[in-house]
């Protein structure tokens, strides 16, 4: 048994630990708050038991006693237990407390600490806590206690004259008292301060004033917990060193509904150009029930002349069942091999394949043409492992050239209805930037899902990655503002980053 005490970063996932990443990955249990990121979840386990205790200021999900008594319980079933807490356990997380609490209980644990928001928050927003020719030190205090509280530790006079940079952390509500203390105390009214609202994250806002207006800046605009204050000459460096909040998909939120299964790429591509991405697959990719008519055929394959790969995900079925066969990438040797565009073909090279054939046209029309030159005048046999509901284009269009077709289902698509329901909230609230579509059934399948009128009132932009999906849409009564040249996920980005930072 043990427990350990995680932090989780400041919000953006990629800054959690490489141990802390180990140890979500072994853990029987996973107990987490609310400024964990939930991204966080998925490197857990699959059959880890995962527990949610969040606690944001007058809302607890939990109260904290119950949190100790929770972890101690786990550890002593004999459970290895990862406590994934916002930010550094130690940092203002009530860290301290846990681990007391497991000493007194005889729980082994270890603490494995997290960025914490007023190091990372700060530096998101271009402001740098500490530098040669402003400030040497650094002061982070806790921004809940009260004016009137009983025994209270914060000294402010000493917080005015130390010349240090002072963060304060959760301190929203005390905004005012933090500003009228620090002006009581001597600071200087014109003192440069900042807020930073949930740093690091795509939801990051960053506030500029002095110490003497920002309770009314704040108040004007909005800001709200789970947000930092910074003070010192340090924030004047915000305008000139602001990089996150200066990316070219800063602000705006975009909607992926490709499967989750194929969608990292574009996810990881459109947040690290600062975009909000809401993931809303409508399905996901899943293995037949029965391989037996694709197992018939890959024993077969020597009746074939060529095999055609129209998906990443055909690939990707169609050699685990190989391998399954006790098979490899040397079966397919002498066989032609086409594939339908580059990410397709991007597979088949993983695999120790060279295309032979990719269309100037990444689509089924054209790959039927260059099939059709290439094979003038011969009747070749053809091998389609595809979806096992997909569009017939390809498979008439050869047979009605003469060619022998062979379609073998080789995965299936499955319903999902994850990320519906805050795409829905976001369409009332108009705040959606764009909704991306990277294949015809992508359409169908959010459209089955979310009302054509919901889409149609809002002033989100629709983005197909090529003539196909934009027809469909079309079809569906939506237009396509947004459409690339080139029929790739890379091409798609490139041109909804266009379309957006434009705007």
């Amino acid at each position: 048994m043990k427990v350990y005490l995680l932090g989780a970063g400041p919000g953006d996932p990629d800054l959690l630990t490489l141990k802390a990443a180990k140890i979500l990955a072994q853990a029987d249990v996973l107990v987490y708050d609310a400024l964990a990121n939930t991204r966080l979840l998925a490197l857990a386990r699959k059959d880890a038991e995962v527990i949610y205790v969040g606690k944001v200021a007058g809302n607890h999900a939990l109260p904290q006693p119950k949190i100790n008594e929770l972890l101690i319980k786990k550890a002593k079933e004999g459970k290895v237990v990862a406590r994934l807490k916002g930010g550094d356990p130690y940092i203002f997380g009530r860290g301290g407390e846990e681990a007391e609490a497991l000493v007194q209980e005889h729980v082994p644990f270890e603490e494995v600490p997290g960025i914490t928001s007023p190091i990372a928050a700060a530096a998101y927003a271009g402001i740098p806590l500490t530098h040669r020719d402003m400030v040497s030190s650094v002061t982070i205090i806790t921004g809940h206690e009260k004016e009137d509280k009983e025994g209270s530790k914060l000294n402010w006079k000493a917080f005015a004259e130390s010349g240090s940079t002072l963060v304060f952390v959760m301190g929203m509500r005390n905004l005012p008292n933090i500003s009228k203390n620090l002006l009581a105390a001597g600071l200087a009214a014109d003192t440069p301060a900042a807020l930073i609202y949930r740093g690091t994250t795509p939801k990051q806002r960053s506030l500029v004033a002095t110490i003497s207006t920002l309770p009314e800046r704040a108040a004007a605009e909005g800001f709200t917990n789970p947000s930092i204050i910074v003070v010192g000459e340090v924030v004047s460096l915000h305008a000139t060193l602001n990089w996150f909040e200066s990316k070219p998909l800063f602000g705006k939120s975009i909607v992926v509904t490709r499967a989750r299964e194929q969608a990292s790429q574009l996810v990881a591509t459109l947040t690290e150009l600062g975009a909000d991405v809401i993931e809303c697959p409508t399905i996901h990719i899943a293995p037949l029930p029965s391989t037996g008519n694709l197992d018939a055929a890959i024993r077969d394959l020597a009746r074939f002349t060529a095999i055609i790969f129209t998906s990443q995900n055909g690939v990707r079925f169609f050699w685990e069942r190989l391998g399954a066969l006790g098979l490899d990438s040397r079966a397919l040797g002498g066989k032609f091999i086409a594939a339908i565009g580059p990410g397709t073909a991007g597979s088949l090279s993983d695999k120790g394949i060279k295309a032979d054939l990719v269309p100037e046209r990444f689509v089924a029309e054209s790959l039927v043409e260059s099939l059709c030159a290439r094979f003038a005048g011969k009747k070749p046999s053809i091998l389609i492992p595809r979806a096992k509901e997909a569009r017939d284009v390809l498979p008439k269009g050869l047979a009605e050239a003469g060619f022998d077709v062979h379609v073998v289902p080789t995965y299936e698509t499955v319903s999902d209805e994850s990320g519906v329901d805050l795409v829905l909230e976001r369409l009332q609230e108009d705040t959606l930037s764009c909704i991306t579509f990277a294949s015809s059934s992508t359409v169908t399948n959010f459209l089955a899902r979310i009302p054509k009128e919901r889409v149609l009132s809002s002033n989100v932009k629709l983005a197909a990655i090529g003539p196909v999906t934009a027809a469909t849409l079309e079809k569906e009564g939506l237009p396509c503002h947004i459409r690339p040249e080139t029929y790739t996920i890379d091409a798609l980005v490139q041109a909804v980053t266009l379309a957006l930072s434009s705007h």
